[in-house]
């Protein structure tokens, strides 16, 4: 995919934004109050400039916006490929497009005329006339025998000469090719200083026409990515963390797309649940099927010490759809497909499998709960597609997930008017 399909998705992203602003007659200013958001934040997002890394955001603009169901959906597809043309890497195609040929990137122009497109094309026309008079010159004279040449001709074909002679004799370029007759023999080249090549063995003619064999030990590539945040909240706004600090140390609640950063820094733990928001996509418009998802628990232990506190007041709603809830308390815990609404509209429960593609990516959002374990868990998904089958590990970043129960912990919240955290109410 070139960079130009990634600015477009990006493009068709804020564009659809900037729609659903113009329906109402709040200001970038005034919407951005009602999000808790920045209002340069909102204008970068419907100007293209940036991509939320959270869909809720987006949600709450487009309910705010008064967008229809059809147009959330439209709007979620869109955000899709928004976020997989920004994560994607720049190829070195892409680098190529923006280099002029017969130019290397960064190599400075020493000509002090302007750098016009007419120009570089006269400059490299120029360029290989010159080399192509030069190489007809040098093959017209290698052409002529020994006999016809004069010894200037047979020194600069021959090239430097050794060291203790008088003059540079041409050596015998074919040595196939018989000696031209009238040719005087004080100027054949001698077989002692003619040198000597040696003959390569003709391959077999079935050596010939046998493919090369394919490298041993290296595998096919996977025919799909995929994306993780670990950090999401319910709506993009319920969530707890367990932290072993008094509420005095703990600063404020972050916003959603800071909390890896803050959890991170405060040495936070999933405090209940953890949320996983799992994106998935083929690498081409060849399906991959999702054929199951499954979780591997490889850690339990007591719940960890310390306070829960609450990123908020809770939010309500409901989940998002492709849903799976798992119960990390039990021996052998199962992802189960459940049901959900969005804003209302009951969404059913869609079991696996599921197709990708590059065109049809898939969201996936797993809630792991648990209440009397510290859990470290991962999720194993299984793919096929064309006769190939696999499975990936989907962990955080090389690391298992952490979840830890909350029950019987002090809960605080934070209270914006005091600036300062309470018990939770």
């Amino acid at each position: 995919m070139s960079a130009q399909d990634d600015v477009d998705d990006v493009g068709e992203f804020a564009a659809l934004l900037r729609a659903l602003k113009e329906r109402t007659d709040r200001s970038y200013g005034a919407l951005a109050r009602r999000l808790a958001m920045n209002t340069s934040t909102l204008h970068r997002y419907c100007a293209g400039e940036a991509v939320p890394v959270d869909f809720a955001p987006v949600e709450r603009f487009a309910a705010l916006c008064g967008a229809t169901p059809e147009e959330r959906l439209e709007l979620h597809r869109r955000w899709l490929l928004a976020v997989a043309a920004r994560r994607r890497p720049r190829t070195a195609s892409a680098a190529e497009e923006t280099t002029p040929a017969g130019e290397e990137a960064g190599d400075p122009d020493p000509s002090p005329l302007p750098r016009h497109p007419w120009y570089r094309r006269r400059r490299v026309a120029i360029g290989l006339a010159a080399a192509c008079a030069v190489l007809a010159t040098l093959g017209s004279l290698s052409a002529l025998p020994d006999g016809r040449r004069s010894a200037a001709d047979r020194a600069r074909t021959a090239g430097p000469a050794a060291s203790g002679t008088t003059e540079a004799k041409a050596p015998d370029r074919s040595s196939t090719s018989p000696t031209p007759s009238g040719t005087p023999a004080s100027e054949r080249p001698s077989a002692s200083a003619t040198p000597k090549r040696k003959k390569r063995s003709s391959p077999a003619p079935s050596a010939r026409t046998t493919t090369t064999p394919p490298r041993s030990g290296k595998k096919p590539a996977l025919p799909l990515t995929w994306s993780v945040n670990s950090q999401a909240w319910k709506l993009g706004c319920g969530h707890d963390y367990v932290i072993a600090k008094p509420p005095r140390q703990v600063p404020p609640p972050p916003a959603p797309q800071d909390a890896g950063t803050w959890a991170a820094t405060q040495g936070a733990v999933h405090g209940g649940e953890t949320l996983v928001e799992l994106s998935v996509q083929g690498r081409t418009d060849t399906a991959v099927v999702l054929n199951a998802l499954r979780v591997r628990v490889v850690g339990r232990t007591a719940p960890a010490p310390g306070n829960a506190y609450a990123m908020d007041q809770g939010c309500g709603g409901a989940v998002t759809p492709r849903s799976f809830d798992v119960d990390l308390d039990k021996d052998r815990p199962i992802a189960h497909a459940v049901a959900g609404s969005d804003t209302g509209v009951p969404i059913p429960a869609v079991r696996m499998p599921y197709r990708v593609s590059a065109e049809d990516p898939e969201v996936l959002l797993v809630t792991a709960r648990t209440v009397t374990c510290d859990c470290r868990w991962y999720l194993e998904l299984d793919w096929s597609s064309q006769g190939r089958k696999g499975t990936v590990r989907i962990d955080d970043a090389g690391r298992p997930f952490r979840t830890s129960g909350i029950k019987g912990l002090p809960r605080y919240m934070y209270d914006t008017s005091a600036r300062q955290w309470g018990p939770y109410s």
